[in-house]
């Protein structure tokens, strides 16, 4: 099980051409995959490489990622260029504009320091080096965004089979409170029609009916039935590996909380209310922990 939330950096670097790469990766919850990259201007052709690479690792969250590319002081300065065509364009205006002021000096290096006379040279982005380097830079940022997402959901896990462990435990103390109800409510009934002088007969069909239809409406084994299935549910998401499971357990704390939501309804009563209203509270705290599942 993997959390949304997580961070990893790496950097990778081709010896030979002095290429290097350093990469961050940053993800928060989010119901749907988010890439929101942040490339060098002269590399953002890689931008479908850099997606293609984090999808195939992740699946759900706000993933922000800053790659970032130097050179080697060596190859930086193979990388320089002189624009010559627009330094003799320089030349020969500087010539024109002394002749007609007649006078006034400059020289190379004031004219070498006008912007677009030194060029950098980008490096090829479709060369094999540079491809190479930065797979490997995103590559291993995102093994370590997924090492720290795996080590935070598996603290995330512990924490919500405790929890689900006590709701286990209300359930259990619930149950021998809310089985006689049913039993109790057609005795109140009976007792309620008595009292207003109504005739009973209690081999009346009818009667019965009426009375085992209302009895009905406060038989909550049903409601406990279907919460221990959704418990051991739960228990196979945690156990399960490698697969995305925030949506699933998602839509399973809303089906706890329609059971007990319902339970508490049928069978409220002193000594059951608190129990209920002890449970959503830690139904709600395992629904936070949910929500930042992938």
């Amino acid at each position: 099980m993997q959390s949304m939330t997580g961070f990893g950096k790496a950097e990778a670097t081709d010896n030979k051409t002095g290429i290097s790469f350093s990469v961050e990766i940053a993800s928060v919850n989010r119901k749907q995959l988010d890439i929101r990259p942040n490339l060098p201007r002269e590399f953002t052709g890689l931008e479908p490489v850099l997606r293609r690479l984090v999808s195939e690792k992740i699946s759900r969250g706000s993933i922000m990622i800053r790659v970032f590319f130097e050179l080697a002081e060596n190859a930086a300065t193979e990388a320089v260029n002189i624009n010559h065509a627009l330094l003799h364009k320089l030349v020969d205006q500087c010539r024109a504009l002394h002749t007609e002021a007649g006078g006034g000096s400059w020289s190379i290096s004031e004219l070498l320091g006008l912007p677009g006379v030194i060029e950098s040279v980008a490096p090829d982005v479709e060369s094999e080096e540079v491809m190479t380097t930065f797979t490997e830079a995103v590559t291993k940022a995102v093994d370590a965004l997924v090492e720290m997402r795996a080590a935070e959901g598996n603290s995330m896990a512990e924490d919500i089979r405790e929890r689900l462990s006590g709701l286990v435990k209300i359930v259990d103390c619930i149950e021998p409170l809310t089985a006689e109800i049913p039993e109790l409510m057609k005795q109140k009934l009976l007792d309620k029609m008595r009292d207003a002088d109504l005739p009973v007969d209690p081999d009346d069909e009818r009667v019965i009916k009426e009375v085992v239809v209302y009895s009905d409406r406060s038989d909550v084994s049903e409601e406990v039935t279907r919460l221990r299935s959704h418990f051991k549910q739960f228990d196979n998401f945690l156990a399960s590996h490698g697969k995305p499971i925030g949506r699933s357990m998602d839509f399973l704390v809303q089906e706890i909380f329609r059971e007990i939501n319902t339970l508490g309804n049928k069978g409220g009563g002193c000594e059951v209310t608190p129990m209920v209203v002890q449970f959503k509270t830690e139904l709600e705290k395992i629904r936070e922990q949910v929500q930042n599942i992938e």
